[in-house]
C-alpha cells in the first residue's frame, strides 16, 4: 500500500494534468461552459423542491436547504462513479503504450468530480445566508467527513473499474445501483420517514452517517454524529483496501483485456 501512494506521489503531475484536462474538457464547446457545474445541482434542485413538498407533501423545514446540502456531496458520489468505472477503458490508449500506476486513471476521475463539488460549494454557502442560515465553526469538519466520503468513493471506484474492463455490462448495473441507492439515503427526505425497523435497516448504509453529517455542519450548524461516521471511515477503509488488493490483481491483464 505504501509503495502504491509513492507510485501515484511520483506521478502527481500526470494526476493534476488528467484532472485540469477533463474540467476543461467537461464542457468544452457549450454556450454555458463552467457554469453547468452549478446548472445541473440548481435544475434538480428545482425540480424536487416542487415535487416533494407540494406534491408528495414532505414537510421539512427549509427543504431547499436540506436538499441542496444532501445533493451536492450525492452527486459527487454517483458521477465519481459513473466515471471511475469506465476510466481504464477510456484511457486505453495511454494503458497499452507508456507505463504509469494504473491507478491514475480512476482516481483522476474521482478527484474531478471532488473539484465541481468544491466548486458547488460556493453556491451553497450563498444560499444559507441567503435563506437565513448562518455556519458556525463547525464548518471546520467538512474536509474530514469529504475525506471519508472521498475514502469510500475510491474505493468503489477501484472496484468497479477494474471490473469494468472485463465485464462491461458493469456500467449499466452501477446506474441502477446508485438509482436504487439515491432512494436508500435520506437525500430527498429525512430518515425519520421510514418504520423503525426499516429504519434502522437503512442505517447500515455508509452514506448515511456522511449525508446526514453534511447536514449537521452546514444546516444545523452542529458536530457530526463521530460514532456513526466512525463506521462509515471503517467500511470507507475496508472498501478501499479490497479495491486496491483487486486492482492490482487485474491490472496485469489490462493491456490483454483491451
Amino acid at each position: 500500500m505504501i509503495n502504491r501512494i509513492e507510485e501515484v506521489w511520483a506521478y502527481r503531475g500526470m494526476l493534476v494534468s488528467i484532472v485540469k484536462r477533463d474540467l476543461r474538457s467537461r464542457y468544452k464547446g457549450s454556450f454555458l461552459g463552467f457554469l453547468w457545474t452549478f446548472v445541473n445541482p440548481l435544475l434538480q434542485l428545482v425540480v424536487y423542491s416542487i415535487v416533494f413538498p407540494y406534491i408528495l407533501k414532505v414537510t421539512q423545514e427549509n427543504y431547499a436547504m436540506f436538499l441542496f446540502i444532501a445533493l451536492l456531496p450525492w452527486i459527487f458520489f454517483t458521477s465519481s462513479l459513473q466515471g471511475a468505472t469506465t476510466s481504464i477503458v477510456a484511457g486505453s490508449n495511454l494503458v497499452k503504450k507508456i507505463y504509469f500506476p494504473r491507478i491514475i486513471l480512476p482516481l483522476a476521475a474521482v478527484s474531478t468530480n471532488l473539484m465541481n463539488y468544491i466548486y458547488g460549494l460556493s453556491i451553497v454557502f450563498a444560499a444559507l445566508l441567503i435563506t437565513g442560515v448562518h455556519l458556525t465553526v463547525n464548518v471546520l469538519w467538512l474536509p474530514v467527513v469529504l475525506l471519508i466520503e472521498f475514502i469510500f468513493i475510491f474505493g468503489l471506484a477501484l472496484i468497479f473499474s477494474s471490473l469494468y474492463v472485463k465485464y462491461r455490462d458493469l456500467e449499466h448495473i452501477v446506474n441502477v445501483l446508485t438509482f436504487v441507492w439515491f432512494y436508500l439515503t435520506p437525500i430527498v427526505f429525512p430518515i425519520t420517514i421510514f418504520p423503525e425497523q426499516i429504519g434502522e435497516m437503512v442505517g447500515y448504509n455508509p452514506m448515511v452517517p456522511i449525508i446526514e453529517s453534511f447536514r449537521d455542519i452546514l444546516l444545523n450548524g452542529t458536530p457530526p454524529d463521530w460514532n456513526r461516521l466512525l463506521y462509515s471511515l471503517i467500511i470507507g477503509v475496508i472498501v478501499l483496501i479490497v479495491g486496491v488488493l483487486l486492482f492490482e490483481k487485474c491490472e496485469k491483464t489490462f493491456a490483454e483485456e483491451l
